[in-house]
């Protein structure tokens, strides 16, 4: 009789559902962020608006824009967004149509301009600048601004230079509050029962769809209205592609399983990834997780305040390369970076990878996922989370326990 990985298959959808929504009853509320903090992040930014001679930035509708001012909303083909100058107060630019539904989504309220379908955006974008004294000089724009935005600006007005914004976007965003490190650390804590209920309602039989679906649910019952915001579930040799396949597998006694997922809790994501066998584990499947487990141990103990980003990225493929996976980038191995960093965005800055030299810094917050891809054969992910304390990195969630054991269960005789 094959011995089963514990916690892997033996339940039901209908058990686990009603269990992950016992556990979201039980859950605590976490505060939304206030509109005071708003208005720090804004006075954070215009001092460093000061310190690099910026006039202005423009924050395109989308992360960006969230989190300085609390207003969400999608980016699309017409200019949204938000005017913050280095002095006052901020500043709307918006289809007229839209102007009542913006204003209902604002934390921070703020003079609204207003175009018509016929009009251009950009001279009116010029024109406002222009009625706060900016008539010349460097405008920093939001790098998630798509092209035909800063296109149109420029061609609107040649005497601003647009610069990237990143300077400042970046440097507020990449150090996060104790009030959104809370909010990251709930978002992760759901993300990781779901997991748990994922591995135990599987079966010999199931399609890899059929988990994803579960897994939406699965979110939803934790509390999560909108579900999971991505979800990918492999099985087999299929895991040896990180972001996986195109066709949907079915699962056999003995595969390697991988299943990476996460959810928005008032923004803020979780990205989670769990390898496990189902069934019992081969030699080399054993030998592989249990590598892969130590190159996460060993990015998680570079990871230390004043050392470079790039650092954790070389202490995992350090791990690899001392077991011939690599070098590198190559394959069999690690075929992409180390690690990124987490937020509003599920992936933002910095980034855990050779070409990052940011410092580590009080706040910031990575994952940790140095995967071995081997192709033909199974790839294995480890992926939780971490952010940056006075005191070194500290876990979001606990790395997977063993492959016998990957949630460490305990378990009844």
């Amino acid at each position: 009789m094959t011995r089963m990985t514990i916690g892997v298959g033996g339940s039901t959808q209908k058990i686990e559902i009603q269990r992950l929504q016992l556990i979201s009853q039980s859950l605590s509320s976490i505060a939304d962020i206030k509109p005071g903090e708003y208005k720090d992040r804004i006075l954070k930014a215009q001092s460093i608006m000061k310190t690099i001679d910026l006039d202005a930035i423009y924050l395109n509708a989308g992360t960006n824009m969230y989190y300085f001012t609390g207003t969400q909303w999608h980016a699309s083909e017409r200019m949204v967004g938000a005017i913050i100058p280095q002095n006052g107060p901020v500043t709307y630019l918006c289809p007229w149509f839209e102007k009542s539904t913006l204003k209902d989504f604002m934390s921070i309220p703020g003079k609204t301009i207003c175009w018509n379908e016929h009009e251009s955006p950009y001279k009116l974008f010029v024109n406002l600048l222009s009625d706060i004294g900016i008539k010349s000089g460097k405008v920093g724009m939001d790098e998630s601004t798509p092209y035909f935005i800063i296109d149109g600006v420029s061609n609107a007005s040649p005497d601003l230079q647009l610069v990237n914004a990143k300077e400042v976007t970046s440097s507020c965003r990449m150090k996060k509050s104790e009030h959104e490190i809370a909010l990251l650390q709930r978002a992760k804590d759901i993300t990781l029962e779901v997991h748990k209920s994922a591995a135990a309602i599987l079966k010999p039989g199931i399609n890899t769809l059929e988990v994803c679906q579960f897994i939406n649910k699965a979110h939803k019952a934790m509390g999560i209205a909108e579900g999971s915001s991505f979800c990918i579930a492999l099985f087999g040799e299929a895991t040896a592609y990180p972001h996986g396949v195109k066709d949907s597998q079915i699962l056999k006694e003995n595969d390697m399983v991988l299943i990476d997922t996460g959810c928005l809790l008032n923004g803020y994501n979780s990205d989670i990834t769990r390898t496990y066998v189902y069934g019992e584990a081969s030699t080399r499947q054993r030998e592989v997780w249990d590598i892969e487990k130590e190159a996460q141990a060993s990015a998680f103990k570079a990871a230390q305040i004043g050392e470079p980003c790039s650092s954790v990225d070389k202490a995992a493929r350090k791990t690899l390369e001392k077991y011939g996976f690599g070098p590198g980038y190559k394959i069999p191995g690690l075929p992409h970076r180390t690690g990124h960093g987490i937020g509003l965005d599920i992936h933002e800055w910095p980034y855990l990878v050779m070409s990052d030299h940011t410092c580590l810094e009080k706040g910031m917050c990575f994952s940790n996922e140095p995967m071995i891809c081997i192709p033909g054969e199974f790839g294995v992910r480890h992926e939780d989370h971490f952010y940056m304390t006075d005191g070194g990195p500290r876990w979001f969630t606990q790395p997977a326990h063993s492959i016998d054991n990957p949630f460490g269960l305990t378990t009844i005789k």
